[in-house]
């Protein structure tokens, strides 16, 4: 149940996709002075580097973020965060969602990740500690279950804010529990923007939590999947999915253009 660690993965498709919509969407909210709560359920070890030995045994980011970076021009807040974090940790590092997060947001806003395994949730705390990333937000790093953590502090203080879900899916419960979880989440704190990553699988195991979703009747909801090559020969995942509530109004131009981008992947 904890052996997933993101370092193999870390670059590549899915968080080029994943991680463009993040800042993009942060981007969007900070325009407002008003400020905010950034909560993620499964935050990892928060950055990693490329060049390590892990990256490089999956070439997944190879195939991903160091092959299509020319996608983002350096105004791109996603490339922002990749350069903040690159000016802090060297070239070869690449920012998981809590760093692309706290490279994005202003010192009035507050960060709330939960990370359970107890290696990655110790690193995550040594790559955000003193303030690597210039005037950061209040971060808070919970050792607990990330669904636990969200339902304990919701509504958070500030109120508007962001909460990523991006779940292993190693527990294969998490399909079914969910949808059920956002729903309660949608209830608790109404006015927070709720975006749920999913891996697309050739065996269809996300098609029921979809389906729950999309009759749950949340507000304002988005639904944007891209499509890409196996990262290897028998690899079940073949695209990756975000399931948005409250949707920021500016995210609308950024899906169209990352889809067209993908669809030459095909």
């Amino acid at each position: 149940m904890l052996s997933y660690q993101h370092i193999f993965h870390a670059g590549n498709l899915a968080d080029v996709q994943k991680h463009a919509v993040l800042a993009t969407a942060l981007d969007y909210l900070t325009q407002k002075p008003k400020p905010l709560t950034y909560i993620e359920t499964h935050a990892g070890r928060g950055l990693y580097h490329l060049d390590a030995a892990e990256a490089l045994k999956t070439g997944e980011a190879a195939q991903g973020i160091e092959r299509f970076a020319h996608w983002f021009q350096p105004d791109h807040p996603y490339a922002r965060a990749i350069a903040q974090v690159q000016r802090g940790f060297g070239q070869s590092a690449y920012p998981g969602s809590p760093a692309v997060a706290a490279s994005l947001l202003r010192p009035e806003d507050r960060m709330q990740l939960a990370e359970l395994h107890p290696q990655e949730h110790a690193a995550l705390e040594r790559n955000l500690a003193g303030n690597p990333l210039g005037d950061m937000p209040k971060v808070t790093t919970h050792k607990r279950d990330g669904f636990e953590m969200a339902q304990a502090i919701c509504p958070p203080d500030p109120r508007r804010g962001l909460m990523l879900i991006d779940p292993s899916y190693e527990i294969k419960t998490d399909y079914d529990t969910i949808p059920k979880t956002i729903q309660q989440l949608h209830r608790k704190w109404n006015v927070g923007v709720i975006l749920l990553w999913y891996p697309i699988l050739t065996s269809g195991a996300h098609h029921a939590m979809l389906g729950a979703l999309e009759a749950a009747n949340l507000p304002d909801t988005t639904r944007f999947e891209v499509a890409f090559p196996p990262a290897r020969k028998g690899h079940g995942m073949v695209g990756s999915g975000l399931f948005m509530v409250n949707t920021p109004y500016g995210l609308s131009g950024e899906i169209a253009r990352l889809t067209k981008l993908f669809k030459t992947l095909a």
